[in-house]
């Protein structure tokens, strides 16, 4: 059987001040050798790992708090503790962590925290223990001035909380609080809250125990009333006493349970309420206060977990038909305050507490609360509602799915939850705003799973347009069955607005539903209705609704939105605003840019044909007419497609290659075979026009001469190829006097692609990149060739200075082909 006394979970405190949970194993002590020390060693339950392993330094300031924590700094920002399933565990523990400083079991801190110069340590130290005044009237006002004076330095507040604690002095300042208070003595009873709130600062767990038991935490409160710096006291006991009410929504029977609530109640209303608001240097005094609260809070949530009964008849009654109207109020609110709890929890242990929820039935459960008319209880249902979302979105659409097959449509929760977003009476929609960000967390496919079986995000959306989209979009499609939206108050226009959001993200994450839903439904023009809504954040709404459509460039959009005219309502817009220069004016002019700068052609042809009369006079921006000068690019090129196609040509080969001698190069070619040639290159001399005829045929003439002188040793070079086994590149070169002229690709035999211009393949080697060629398919059907090296320079040099930044065509007195 485990030894559940050992049993123990490693908490570590983190930035915020909060301490994180480390994992549950099992301690033991002994002597480490690589640490050289005897060292605290806990081993995770789970699978054995070492999940501390920390040497028992004899410096090192431990303290025992609670009976079941142990708590130490390993480093100056590094803060540990140890909770104990057992008292026993923690003082066995304890002992051994005494016995290696040589401390005496008996005390709760092992060593003083010390942070002063030496001088100062010295003084202090060679100084007898704090002596405390007699706890008599007259003297308050000395032990007052004593405590004020022993919080700056922590050796003497480690004295001062010692003598406190040894001399039971904290039950006599509370008879003395209680004489005080009959006889109506003011300025003792301010005395009593200057030592009562410097006992808090010294930030001990010993003296929290004392003073938040049953017996005392009331006076105590009492004390913190007559602060010297108000008129008046406090009345916070009247407050606890008479306002605040304990109740019990389901009989608590372990009596532990119900006084660890109420202390925990109790100590956090000291807290939050009846302290004043601590300084940046007492901030870190009170890190003990917020631990006691943290572990009281850990230790409820336990064990109304570990009560099955408890939390069956809790779900019972919240199902429950005859459960009344009240009662059912305070359920929820007491659900609601369980979950709020949980939030203490770690990760690991959170998982644990909402999967029990989840068993008892949390989902159906809502369901049924949300059904209700109190605005109260959906509120509160709201709240467990987004915990449940924020902790495991997947859960509650697993739930929504399985339920549509049983229910209809009207009653399904996740319609509930639109619906009451919907109908959201606060004139600031703080609720629809909560409830729309629960609903983008549920329909966003980052979070949902994909497992070998089934996809979540394909199942979900299917599920989430087909039973709840149309109720999503309710409001939206009868608010704009005409011109103008039919309301256009300022709630209407909110809610409408966040419709427009969500709808916006799915257009942006859900790709096919969310498209097939909007050209299905005509959603797009409904919704640029509202750019004639009087309140500007809605008309920009509906802006940015389009402008993520148009920035997806999907031609089904594009050919939705030209179909049915929807730039329309956007210019009609655009002009209204006049010459105003706001928002409105640039979210639209910048749409009509994004259109230009991406050059979507459909949709610019579509613009300028449509709506250019109503846009040409707009000359304080130059996006318009960048659109015009488009389009009629656009019509050239689909005019004489070939002057496109030779501009695509010219583009793609504006870069010199490195220079070669010329005998180098056209040896290295001519030696090169057809295997070789496959990578062949299309390419033409750098310049923005095409030459002249004259400059055109220059080379291919020069080129014809060199060829000539070639001949011989063309011959050598191919007699050596046929020996190593390899077909012989063959050209046939001619050229025709057509008048038409058009560019095409070369045969299969020989493929042109971009490759690395100027690098010719070897004699012997694989396939390497061509020397580059320019192809021209005549009408007659007669090949021509022209091959450009990448040193004639000459050449170059002549034909950019005759055709620098032209782009013309083809003369149509000539022609050449290359083939082969």
């Amino acid at each position: 059987m485990t030894d559940t006394r050992r049993r123990v979970k490693v908490y570590t405190l983190n930035e915020d001040r909060q301490w994180d949970d480390r994992g549950t194993g099992h301690v033991s002590s002994g002597y480490v050798e690589r640490l050289k020390g005897t060292s605290l060693l806990v081993r995770a339950e789970s699978d054995g790992s070492l999940l501390l392993e920390s040497k028992i330094n004899p410096n090192t300031a431990y303290q025992k708090q609670q009976d079941t924590l142990i708590v130490w700094s390993e480093a100056e920002n590094y803060d540990l503790a140890l909770s104990f399933q057992e008292k026993a565990g923690c003082d066995e523990i304890w002992e051994k962590i005494c016995q290696v400083q040589g401390k005496d079991p008996s005390v709760d801190i092992t060593q003083d925290v010390v942070d002063e110069s030496e001088e100062e340590r010295f003084d202090e130290m060679s100084s007898p223990g704090l002596e405390l005044p007699p706890c008599e009237l007259n003297r308050l006002e000395d032990l007052a001035e004593l405590v004020a004076s022993s919080l700056p330095s922590p050796l003497r507040r480690e004295k001062l909380a010692l003598a406190v604690e040894n001399e039971g002095y904290i039950r006599k300042l509370l008879e003395l609080f209680r004489v005080c208070e009959d006889l109506e003595n003011r300025e003792g009873l301010h005395h009593l809250y200057e030592i009562i709130k410097g006992i808090f600062l010294l930030n001990r767990t010993a003296l929290f125990e004392v003073m938040f038991s049953d017996e005392c935490i009331m006076d105590v409160i009492g004390c913190l009333e007559f602060d010297p710096a108000l008129p008046q006291p406090r009345r916070h006991r009247e407050f606890l006493t008479k306002t605040a009410r304990f109740k019990e929504v389901i009989p608590i029977s372990d009596p532990e349970l119900r006084q660890k609530i109420h202390q925990t109640y109790r100590v956090q209303y000291i807290q939050d309420m009846v302290l004043p608001t601590p300084s940046v240097f007492e901030e870190n005094m009170l890190s003990t206060l917020h631990s006691f609260i943290f572990f009281n809070k850990v230790e409820i949530v336990g064990m109304l977990q570990d009560d099955e009964k408890f939390l069956t008849d809790l779900f019972a009654q919240l199902t429950d038909e005859a459960t009344d109207d009240d009662k059912r109020h305070e359920l929820v609110n007491f659900l609601k305050e369980f979950c709020a709890f949980s939030q203490t929890l770690q990760p690991q242990n959170r998982d644990a507490f909402f999967k029990t929820l989840s068993n008892m039935g949390i989902l159906p459960a809502l369901e049924v609360i949300l059904g209700m008319d109190d605005v109260q209880v959906r509120g509160a249902a709201t709240d467990i509602f987004s915990y449940l979302v924020e902790y495991n979105p997947s859960m509650v659409r697993e739930f929504v799915m399985q339920e549509s097959q049983q229910n209809d449509d009207d009653i399904l929760l996740i319609n509930l939850i639109i619906e009451h977003m919907i109908c959201d009476t606060d004139p600031e929609l703080g609720g629809a705003v909560q409830l729309m960000g629960l609903l983008r967390t549920l329909v966003d496919p980052e979070n949902m799973l994909a497992t070998a079986n089934k996809t979540e995000k394909t199942e979900f959306l299917s599920f989430f347009y087909k039973h709840c989209m149309h109720v999503l979009s309710a409001p939206l499609l009868a608010n704009t069955t005409e011109e103008k939206p039919s309301k256009d108050d300022f709630q209407t226009s909110q809610l409408l607005a966040l419709i427009l959001e969500l709808l916006t993200f799915c257009v942006e994450h859900h790709t096919y539903h969310i498209k097939n839903y909007i050209i299905n439904k005509d959603i797009l023009r409904r919704v640029l209705v509202l750019t004639a809504s009087q309140h500007a954040f809605l008309a920009l709404c509906a802006l940015r609704f389009m402008r993520r459509i148009i920035g997806l460039k999907d031609e089904f959009y594009n050919r939705y939105i030209m179909r049915n005219f929807l730039f329309e309502p956007v210019i009609k817009a655009f002009l209204n605003n006049g010459s105003r220069y706001n928002l409105m004016n640039s979210a639209i002019i910048e749409m009509f840019e994004y259109v230009r700068v991406e050059d979507v052609k459909s949709l610019t042809a579509h613009i300028v044909e449509n709506y250019w009369k109503a846009l040409e006079d707009v000359d304080y921006v130059q996006t318009f007419k960048g659109l015009k000068l488009r389009y009629e690019q656009q019509r050239e090129r689909q005019d004489n497609p070939k002057l496109d196609s030779m501009r695509s040509i010219l583009r793609n080969h504006r870069f010199r290659r490195d220079a070669r001698t010329l005998e180098d190069e056209e040896e290295m070619w001519f030696n090169t075979d057809e295997d070789d040639l496959e990578d062949g290159e299309a390419v033409v001399p750098p310049s923005d026009k095409m030459k002249s005829e004259e400059d055109l045929m220059e080379p291919i003439t020069k080129f014809m001469e060199r060829k000539k002188l070639k001949d011989t040793e063309e011959k050598e070079v191919l007699g050596k190829s046929s020996l190593s086994g390899r077909q012989n590149p063959s050209f046939k070169l001619s050229f025709s006097g057509s008048t038409k002229t058009s560019l095409s690709s070369p045969p299969s035999s020989a493929s042109l692609n971009p490759g690395s211009p100027g690098s010719p393949g070897s004699p012997g080697s694989g396939a390497r990149s061509s020397p580059s060629t320019t192809t021209v398919t005549t009408r007659g059907g007669l090949v021509g060739g022209l091959v450009d090296y990448p040193d004639d320079d000459d050449e170059e040099e002549e034909e950019e200075e005759d055709g620098e930044s032209k782009e013309d065509p083809l003369p149509p007195s000539k022609k050449s082909k290359l083939s082969s």
